[in-house]
């Protein structure tokens, strides 16, 4: 009986050990990032100082996609604006939330469905729009609310 136990285990182990791996490497599919689309014609011309098309990582934050960013300066004061088209609201607000959660003494703007608060040094005020994640670096939250208006508007 010993034997017979033997010759089964020994047969299973067998069945159980199947071909072995091939040495063909795997491939690994890597995501496919859609370069952004060229939006600088919803963004106002007046003290326009350059606009570039990032294309990934907008204000060098890992989790957002590429965009537009365009620098200004009105006053003596430099600013930057910024845009990313998201695939659908939702994952517009995703990033909004996001980003929201990077800055500090972020406050919810009602009226805009935003915030604003501090990354680093940097006031920051952001918004979304439908599929859009706006937004302005380097303004005081009162000179960012005006033309965050305005900038809401080119957004439809």
């Amino acid at each position: 009986m010993p034997i017979r136990w033997a010759g089964i285990v020994w047969m299973a182990l067998l069945a159980a050990c199947g071909s072995p791996p091939s040495s063909a490497p795997t491939k690994i599919a890597l995501p496919v990032v859609a370069k952004p689309l060229d939006e600088s014609r919803r963004f106002p011309p007046r003290n326009q100082v350059r606009i570039e098309l990032v294309e990934q990582k907008l204000l060098g934050k890992d989790f957002l996609p590429g965009g537009n960013l365009a620098e200004y300066r009105r006053g003596g004061k430099a600013y930057r604006q910024f845009l990313a088209r998201a695939a659908t609201p939702d994952k517009a607000a995703l990033l909004l939330f996001d980003l929201k959660n990077t800055l500090s003494d972020a406050r919810f703007i009602p009226h805009m469905g935003g915030f604003f608060g501090k990354d680093g040094d940097q006031p920051v005020y952001v918004f979304q729009k439908g599929v859009f994640l706006a937004g302005y670096v380097g303004l005081a939250e009162k000179d960012a609310e005006s033309l965050a208006r305005e900038f809401a508007m080119r957004l439809n």
